[in-house]
């Protein structure tokens, strides 16, 4: 017999709800669901049967590189009997990644794990998306801040004496002391950046805060020393990228071996494309 369109959505419904009900949260907020309420849920009898597939969800976890303990946490707790009586089991506190890998090695001719693996799929990625949207946006925050202390050190030093040409030069020498000898064209070189274009508009955002750092105690310290004349002000500033490089130095990181970023131009209207989406229709009409 056919299940008529209106009993499908409906029966779309009620799966989907099953899985949003079951969460919970903990004493941070972080979400979980109980495995034996997900055993329920799944459509597993027994619990020796459903751990099997906790087991082989483990495995997967492990195998990804991730560590399953943060995402498969052991407890036990006090359920109630029938005669008025409470005694002690084992379970498990999930994630919701973790409940996507039971999903995937559970048994896909149960109707409710075939729908779990697309619903966990789903979710997934909309987590992903919005990390994505998170980093995109800290990039493009990070840029920003470049270039409001760029500019503010640009109005400190020509009140010093340094020309708009001299400029150019103070900051290639910053740079090259930031990138441990490479000069601003070797670093556009470095990571294809084409030559009309500025270099952090392809850099990570660790190396574009590292910049505007040490743009930020240049003009600091400028301004306390009284600093004046390109010579002086260029020392400064040396001094201060190599500061800068030698804690990013001791932290791991090395800026000038760092990977590019896709162009932030590129970011910026895909995400200004995305907001004009979720305005309303409304606001986009013109009285």
């Amino acid at each position: 017999m056919m299940i008529d369109e209106h009993n499908q959505l409906s029966l779309l419904k009620e799966q989907f709800n099953s899985f949003e009900h079951i969460w919970e949260k903990d004493e941070n907020g972080v979400e979980f669901v109980y495995a034996r309420n997900l055993q329920k849920i799944f459509e597993y009898s027994e619990w020796r049967k459903f751990s099997k597939v906790i087991d082989k969800a483990k495995m997967s976890c492990k195998n990804n590189g991730i560590i399953s303990s943060d995402h498969f946490v052991q407890v036990d707790k006090m359920v109630a009997l029938g005669s008025n009586s409470i005694r002690e089991i084992e379970d498990i506190k999930l994630t919701r990644y973790a409940c996507y890998l039971i999903a995937q090695n559970g048994d896909p001719r149960k109707t409710k794990i075939a729908f779990a693996q697309h619903y966990f799929a789903v979710q997934t990625r909309r987590f992903e998306k919005i990390i994505e949207r998170m980093e995109n946006t800290e990039r493009i925050e990070s840029r920003e801040k470049l270039k409001e202390f760029e500019k503010e050190f640009g109005r400190v030093v020509y009140d010093r004496g340094v020309g708009s040409q001299d400029f150019g030069l103070l900051k290639s020498k910053g740079d090259h002391a930031f990138f441990g000898g490479h000069t601003t064209q070797d670093m556009k070189r470095k990571l294809n950046v084409p030559q009309n274009r500025a270099l952090h508009d392809f850099t990570q955002k660790t190396v574009v805060l590292g910049k505007a750092l040490a743009n930020a105690i240049t003009t600091e310290s400028v301004i306390r020393k009284d600093k004046t004349g390109l010579g002086e002000i260029t020392d400064v500033h040396v001094d201060s990228n190599k500061n800068v490089r030698k804690a990013l130095i001791k932290s791991g990181i090395n800026p000038e071996n760092m990977p590019p970023e896709p162009d932030i131009k590129i970011i910026e209207r895909a995400i200004n494309k995305e907001d004009k989406k979720l305005l309303p229709q409304k606001a986009l009409t013109k009285k």
